[in-house]
C-alpha cells in the first residue's frame, strides 16, 4: 500500500515529485548498488535529486553510532507512517542498547542502567517479560556489552531498528528484483498455454499461444492388430509403450526427429493387456493382462524376465513401482469370497509385505509417490492413502465411482476420473477439502484415463469416448 505523502521522505514532497516516481528511483539505485555499479547509482541519486536513503535514515545511523540516545528517540518519535506498536519497539531497542552498554561499564554504570530501565524502558507498551529480563540482568549482568564490543553492537542495533521502521525508511535488499520476479510469476500463472519456461523474458509481456499445446497428428502407429488400450512414455521420454486387446504390448523408440519406430513386440499374454508400467530407471516394463499374471520385461532385450504367478498366487489387478526400481506393489483381484490384498514384491517375485483383511479395500488402481513414502489406492468410491513408514492412513471419499488414477511427477497432486464424466484434482497430503474439477471429456462404458503434462505438471490431458483429447490447466477451477 502506498504511504501518504506526509509519511514519505521530505525530498519527494519538496521537489513536487510523485511518490511512485521517487520510490522507483530509490529501487533502481538500490539495485545498482547491489549489482556493484556504484558510480551509476551515485549518478542517478545526484541527477534525480532523490537519495537512496531519506535524511532521517542517515541522522539515525549517525546518532546510534555516536551513542546519542535521546536524539535517536527524538528521530523515531518524529517519523510518520509508523504504528504505535512499532514505535514502542524501536524505542525499546534504543534504550535496551543503552542499558546493556551501561551494564558493561561495571559498578559505575549500574545506577545509570537502573535509571534507564525505570524511566525509559518500563513505561513503554511492550511485553513485560522483556522488562523482567532486563531487571534480572541488573543482578546477573547477562547481556552486558563490553567496551570493546560497543561499535559492533551499535551496528546490530541499527539493523534491528531498520526492520521495525516504516517501509519508506529503507529499501529492502533485492526489492526491485523481487517485484520483477513476482510480475513474471503472475504472468506465467495467468498464461493458459504456458509450457516452455525457457522462453520467459523480461523484454515483453509473457504470453504463450495455443500452438504450444500439441494438437496436430504427427504420426500414426499401426503395428497393433486390435484396439489400443493403454499408452505411456518412459520417464526419460525416449520410449513409448502401448498395449492392446490383441494381447501384445509394443515398445516404440523415440528417434531424434521425434518420430517413433517399433523396437519390440512383447508377446506371451493370452488376454488383452490393460496396463503397462515403466520402472523409474526405464530398464524394465510391467504388463498386466485381464485376469492374468503380471509380466516383467527387459526393455533392452524385449524378453520376459519374470512371470508373477509361479510364486505369487493372486490375480493382479494393478501395480506400481517403488522409486528404487527394485520393488513393486500390487493389488489382487480375487473372487468375491476371497479377501482383498495389497502386497509388495521384489524382482524375483517374492512377497515382502502384505496387507489383507476386511479393512483392505478392493483396489482398481494404485500408485507410489516419487519419494516412496506414500501408497495411493483407488477404490470404487474413495481414495485410500497409506503413509508407509508410519502406517498412518486416511481416505478421501468420492460420490461417484472412480475409474482411474494418475499421479503428478512431483507426487504433490493426483487426478481421478469418475463415471460422472468429471476429473477431480486432489493434493496427496490430504490438505484439500474440495477438489478442483474438470469437465469436457466423454466417459460412459469404458475406462478413460487422464494424466499430467507440461513443464511443471500444469496441464491435465484426458482421453474421451468421442475420439477427442481434452486439455485443461491445473490452475483452472470448475470450468
Amino acid at each position: 500500500m502506498d504511504q501518504p505523502e506526509s509519511s514519505l521522505p521530505h525530498a519527494a514532497v519538496q521537489k513536487g515529485q510523485t511518490p511512485r516516481r521517487e520510490e522507483l528511483v530509490r529501487l533502481i539505485a538500490q539495485s545498482l548498488y547491489s549489482l556493484g555499479y556504484r558510480k551509476a547509482a551515485a549518478t542517478l541519486e545526484a541527477e534525480s535529486g532523490v537519495p537512496l536513503y531519506p535524511p532521517e535514515h542517515d541522522r539515525l545511523l549517525l546518532d546510534v553510532m555516536s551513542g546519542r540516545w535521546d536524539a535517536c528517540a527524538a528521530t523515531i518519535d518524529s517519523l510518520t507512517g509508523i504504528t504505535e506498536r512499532n514505535r514502542a519497539v524501536a524505542e525499546f531497542l534504543v534504550w535496551r542498547g543503552h542499558f546493556l552498554e551501561l551494564l558493561g561499564t561495571g559498578d559505575a554504570g549500574l545506577r545509570l542502567a537502573t535509571e534507564v530501565l525505570s524511566r525509559r524502558i518500563a513505561p513503554l507498551a511492550i511485553d513485560r517479560r522483556c522488562v523482567h529480563w532486563l531487571a534480572r540482568a541488573v543482578v546477573t549482568s547477562e547481556g552486558a556489552v563490553a567496551p570493546e564490543a560497543v561499535a559492533e553492537c551499535r551496528i546490530g542495533l541499527f539493523l534491528d531498528l531498520v526492520e521495525a521502521l516504516p517501509p519508506w525508511f529503507r529499501v529492502p535488499s533485492g526489492r526491485l528484483e523481487h517485484l520483477v520476479e513476482t510480475a513474471v510469476i503472475q504472468q506465467v500463472a495467468s498464461c493458459i498455454y504456458h509450457n516452455l519456461p525457457d522462453e520467459v523474458t523480461l523484454f515483453e509481456d509473457h504470453k504463450c499461444h495455443e500452438e504450444q499445446i500439441p494438437s496436430d497428428c504427427a504420426q500414426i502407429l499401426c503395428a497393433h492388430k486390435n484396439e489400443v488400450w493403454f499408452v505411456r512414455f518412459s520417464n526419460d521420454g525416449n520410449y513409448l509403450a502401448s498395449s492392446s486387446s490383441d494381447c501384445t504390448a509394443i515398445i516404440w523408440k523415440v528417434e531424434e526427429d521425434d518420430t517413433l519406430t517399433k523396437k519390440y513386440c512383447l508377446e506371451g499374454h493370452k488376454s488383452p493387456i490393460s496396463f503397462v508400467a515403466w520402472s523409474p530407471n526405464d530398464r524394465m516394463l510391467l504388463t498386466c493382462g485381464n485376469g492374468e499374471s503380471l509380466k516383467l520385461w527387459n526393455v533392452d532385450t524385449g524378453e520376459c524376465n519374470l512371470k508373477f504367478g509361479a510364486s505369487v498366487k493372486h490375480i493382479i489387478a494393478s501395480c506400481a513401482w517403488f522409486p528404487n526400481s527394485e520393488k513393486i506393489v500390487c493389488a489382487s483381484c480375487e473372487p468375491e469370497s476371497s479377501p482383498n490384498m495389497i502386497f509388495t514384491c521384489d524382482l524375483e517375485g517374492q512377497e515382502l509385505e502384505m496387507w489383507a483383511g476386511e479393512r483392505i479395500p478392493k483396489v482398481s488402481d494404485l500408485a507410489v509417490t516419487p519419494d516412496g513414502q506414500h501408497l495411493i489406492c483407488v477404490c470404487p468410491n474413495e481414495i485410500w492413502i497409506r503413509e508407509l513408514r508410519k502406517g498412518r492412513e486416511w481416505k478421501i471419499p468420492e460420490r461417484q465411482t472412480i475409474s482411474s488414477l494418475s499421479l503428478s511427477g512431483d507426487g504433490q497432486s493426483m487426478i481421478v476420473n469418475l463415471n460422472s464424466q468429471e476429473i477431480h484434482l486432489w493434493k496427496t497430503n490430504g490438505s484439500s477439502r474440495v477438489p478442483d474439477k474438470y469437465k469436457g471429456h466423454k466417459q460412459g462404458k469404458f475406462v478413460i484415463r487422464s494424466c499430467f503434462g507440461g513443464s511443471d505438471y500444469l496441464f491435465i490431458a484426458s482421453g474421451s469416448e468421442d475420439s477427442q483429447c481434452t486439455f485443461g490447466k491445473e490452475a483452472w477451477r470448475c470450468r
